[in-house]
């Protein structure tokens, strides 16, 4: 994979309700090509459930919607495909699945940076940047807060573009904030 070649890996990082989905959304739909969704939230009481279903009725039936909470190197080695463009949204619910279920985050980020380089197609992954407020007061929290910024940097490195969004603008980041952000 080079720079050269357009982006294979996108990451887009953003806060709650900045527009980083809808942007990762418009950058799938204007690549022209097959569009797959891979959601990795999971309908855990009602807010959340309704939260899905309004996601999936916005982005229409042009998108195949796989649901992993999980494994997104098996997801995204079945799924990626030159004619297609894969989706993750969002990295921070997969961190979440992964703290709750006491696997190991360390060992499943590295897999997941390993294996962007073989995949045959684009991906775009979608991810919170909630390192930028407060400290928060409890362990857990602060534990969860390192761990995402853990995540963000090592995707962040494993990308060829990065793009944050803030009140749905977004800002280039790497490769180039010279270049023009393209899918």
């Amino acid at each position: 994979m080079t720079e050269t070649q357009g982006p294979r890996a996108t990451l887009v990082l953003g806060g709650a309700r900045s527009g980083k989905s809808r942007f990762a959304e418009t950058l799938a739909e204007k690549s022209g090509l097959q569009k797959v969704y891979v959601a990795t939230g999971a309908a855990l009481d009602a807010e959340m459930a309704d939260r899905i279903a309004a996601h999936r009725h916005q982005r229409g039936a042009a998108w195949h919607t796989i649901e992993e909470q999980f494994d997104l190197k098996g997801v995204l080695l079945r799924e990626s495909r030159p004619d297609r463009v894969v989706l993750v949204d969002c990295l921070t619910l997969w961190l979440s699945n992964l703290t709750f279920s006491e696997k190991d985050v360390g060992a499943q980020t590295a897999q997941l940076c390993q294996v962007l380089p073989r995949l045959e197609g684009t991906c775009i992954f979608v991810s919170n940047e909630i390192g930028m407020g407060i400290v928060p007061e409890n362990g857990l929290s602060r534990s969860f807060r390192d761990a995402q910024g853990r995540l963000n940097q090592s995707m962040a490195q494993a990308c060829s573009q990065v793009v944050f969004v803030a009140a749905g603008l977004p800002l280039l980041m790497k490769p180039n904030t010279q270049a023009e952000i393209s899918i």
